[in-house]
């Protein structure tokens, strides 16, 4: 029998168990031989401003298994379009890895940003982190140029979804 799917909500991220997947999440960004400067990783405090939700996957006993952040852009300040937002701080705990949550994961937070009216779902991860890469594929993620804090670093690859009907049509169709 498989594990329940997780539940997920939107959360405060100053929660101990939260605290806690971001600092598993920094150390995983770490093990993969990034240089730190090369690590773009939002803290407590950026995750707490009004601009971004904080989407936490649990497990049937209650336990913070995931979590991601969507983080709606200026495109003044961030180089992204009107109607932009980021994916931040995607993590699975390992204990839960395999399981679906990431996928889970996704799929409300662009549920949840097509409904506020994103148009495009925008992303930053490594070339080293090859489960990241192939998740965002197999869920209709493509390589984009470099934007934002992004341009011109070696070690970022930005993908995209469009998540409005005519643009997720048009993309399919090129």
């Amino acid at each position: 029998m498989s594990p329940a799917a997780p539940i997920i909500g939107i959360e405060s991220p100053r929660q101990p168990q939260l605290i806690a997947l971001l600092e598993q999440s920094s150390a995983y960004a770490r093990s993969l031989g990034y240089p730190p400067e090369s690590n773009f990783l939002l803290d407590v405090e950026d995750l707490e401003k009004p601009n971004v939700d904080v989407y936490v996957a649990r497990d049937a006993s209650g336990r913070a298994v995931g979590i991601a952040a969507l983080v709606v852009l200026d495109p003044q300040r961030h180089g992204g379009r009107p109607g932009d937002a980021e994916l931040k701080r995607m993590f699975v705990s390992e204990a839960a890895r395999g399981q679906g949550v990431a996928g889970a994961l996704l799929r409300r937070v662009e549920i949840d940003a097509r409904a506020s009216g994103v148009r495009r779902l925008v992303l930053e991860t490594g070339p080293l982190h090859a489960p990241a890469l192939a998740l965002y594929a197999r869920h209709g993620y493509a390589e984009i140029a470099q934007f934002g804090q992004y341009v011109g670093e070696r070690y970022s690859v930005c993908m995209a979804k469009p998540l409005d009907t005519a643009a997720a049509a048009r993309t399919a169709g090129a």
